[in-house]
């Protein structure tokens, strides 16, 4: 393990496997995911409806509620796919990436050569009042204290900065594909609403996504329960392309309504757009 000196505070930063590590200890083996899932994710995520569909409602989120921002951190950036559409539609701001495993910061170097990547510890971000927007899509479900995740979140934003996220949705959705995701919950409105606010953000949009596909997502979901002897989490990554055409146009139709201004009230995921209100002080996260 290398060491290298903080250009901005001289603080002195293990360096692992070429990457500034925050939190080296996890770097390898952290919580809430396998390292060696990332390398069939990123064979999966350029053509999955899924993933595509996401990344078109983050993009135009940040659009839609962020004006003239500099600066862009996504916590939990795994193999840079996010993080390459926002580059590439913002190619002139500074663009961070974090991830607690430097095995995702291997595929996301490789997306994203010119952007700043960084292991971290999403409950220890050592940055405060640094960043216009920072953005978290389907982290905080991987983390045990997410309240924790939400202050530090909190606390790295600029006063009047935005925070982005997406989550997945319905604890009655809880499946083997969560267990096999290494998710710690899936969330109700109410209680990611709670959390967001009690951390001291006002929400500026919350809408559920992936509704019009419920009813399979209910489906297979049953069906994973039913199965006797080992189940295949990773099963919903498995569909034909003619399926995965099908379900990107009938999402996409989806994220026409949300852009006209329809906030859906159940669905797999949910999108939240959320400012933060004042400086951040101890007090203010507490």
């Amino acid at each position: 393990m290398q060491l290298v000196a903080c250009p901005t505070c001289g603080a002195t930063i293990p360096v692992v496997d070429g990457f500034d590590a925050f939190a080296p200890e996890f770097a390898h083996e952290g919580g809430g995911f396998k390292a060696d899932y990332f390398a069939a994710l990123a064979a999966q995520e350029e053509q999955h409806f899924w993933f595509r569909v996401r990344n078109k409602i983050i993009v135009w989120a940040i659009r839609k509620y962020v004006v003239n921002f500099e600066s862009f951190l996504e916590i939990g950036c795994g193999t840079g796919f996010v993080l390459r559409g926002v580059s590439q539609e913002f190619p002139g701001n500074r663009i961070v990436g974090s991830e607690i495993f430097t095995a995702g910061l291997g595929f996301a170097s490789e997306r994203l050569p010119k952007a700043r990547l960084m292991q971290m510890d999403a409950c220890k971000i050592p940055f405060v009042d640094e960043f216009d927007v920072i953005g978290a899509f389907d982290v905080l479900e991987h983390i045990k204290d997410d309240e924790a995740a939400l202050a530090q979140i909190y606390k790295a934003l600029k006063p009047g900065g935005v925070f982005l996220m997406t989550v997945p949705q319905h604890a009655w959705l809880w499946s083997p594909v969560d267990e096999y995701a290494f998710h710690e919950r899936r969330y109700s409105e109410g209680d990611l609403i709670k959390k967001v606010k009690h951390s001291g953000f006002e929400i500026l949009r919350s809408t559920s996504f992936v509704t019009t596909l419920l009813p399979a997502m209910m489906l297979s979901r049953a069906l994973q329960r039913r199965k006797s002897g080992p189940s295949d989490g990773s099963s919903e990554m498995k569909i034909s392309p003619l399926m995965n055409s099908l379900f990107e146009s009938i999402l996409n139709m989806e994220f026409a309504g949300i852009r006209l201004g329809l906030n859906l009230p159940v669905g797999g995921s949910r999108l939240v757009v959320a400012r933060k209100t004042r400086n951040f002080t101890e007090e203010s996260v507490t």
